[in-house]
């Protein structure tokens, strides 16, 4: 099963009671605030649930190419890791039989 945002807007609507227009308007403020916090370096976390943060890797001078010319020798990546909490509960799911 796949989370959508429609779907996560009717779940949060319903729990809350608030509209889901303004569930909507919260969610998509939520994204822009943490996609300027990875643009700039910074670091999010959620306690008990995920960690997200913007490394950036050094390829060395042997980057490579792409088409049209060289590749860039700094890339930047968002990194996510789940907190010890979560991947305890999701350790708990597993059924071994």
């Amino acid at each position: 099963m796949t989370l959508t945002k429609n779907k996560m807007v009717r779940d949060i609507g319903r729990r809350t009671r608030l509209k889901n227009h303004d569930v909507a308007e919260m969610l998509e403020a939520l994204v822009e605030v943490w996609t300027e916090e990875l643009v700039a370096g910074g670091r999010i976390e959620l306690e008990n649930f995920i960690v997200l943060e913007t490394w950036t890797i050094d390829r060395g001078e042997n980057a490579g190419t792409l088409k049209g010319g060289d590749a860039p020798r700094t890339i930047r990546r968002v990194m996510m890791r789940v907190s010890k909490k979560l991947k305890a509960d999701l350790n708990q799911i597993i059924n071994y039989d």
